[in-house]
């Protein structure tokens, strides 16, 4: 009676190991089969490549600063956000870690148009006291912001290198990515890798 019973018991643990075994393949499987989301290019103004129209405008402070144009060795983005806007607010620690990691090659600028009073409180805050902010209908205009948040990525010549609706930090990333890489968009990137 007990030989049979561990007879049963190591067959059950040999028959969950080969099940676990089997879903763990499956996982596998399904993981290389979904491609990471980039963010979500809109129809927007702007293309891709195309190059901004420089132009200065004041931050929330009064200082000007250039959007758009060459920039030494330097890339800018350009975080479009509101204070009443949720998912704008949760991103907002990501837009200031991104600008302190990515300081090297990177200038950010958080960009709205609301009133003055509004943003300092969200960047109070948010502790985003080291990025400049402005307040500019015309920025959001030149590039087709039409929801937020968006972020639009223009390399060291001035040129869209990447940009789109930025939900999450991964979406935010793939901008960085797609700049890297030199695609427009990670979908993008992952279309021309099944087809090579």
């Amino acid at each position: 009676m007990i030989l049979t019973s561990q007879i049963l018991l190591w067959t059950a643990v040999v028959v969950q190991a080969l099940l676990i075994a089997a879903l763990a393949r499956q996982v596998g499987i399904l993981h290389e089969r979904i491609a990471p989301a980039g963010a979500l290019t809109l129809h927007q103004k702007v293309e891709i490549g195309e190059v901004a129209s420089p132009m200065t405008v004041t931050t929330i402070e009064g200082a000007p600063i250039e959007i758009g144009g060459k920039r030494e060795g330097r890339s800018q983005l350009l975080f479009f956000a509101s204070p009443d806007c949720p998912v704008c607010k949760t991103l907002l620690p990501v837009v200031r870690s991104a600008a302190s990691a990515e300081a090297d090659w990177l200038d950010v600028v958080i960009a709205g148009d609301g009133t003055k009073a509004e943003y300092l409180r969200l960047r109070g805050t948010h502790d985003l006291e080291r990025v400049p902010m402005v307040l500019s209908e015309a920025v959001g205009r030149a590039f087709g912001v039409s929801k937020l948040p968006y972020a639009v990525l223009l390399d060291e010549n001035g040129r869209v290198a990447s940009l789109g609706l930025v939900n999450s930090r991964e979406h935010l990333e793939s901008l960085f990515e797609a700049k890297e890489r030199g695609v427009a968009s990670i979908q993008e990137f992952l279309a021309r890798r099944k087809e090579a």
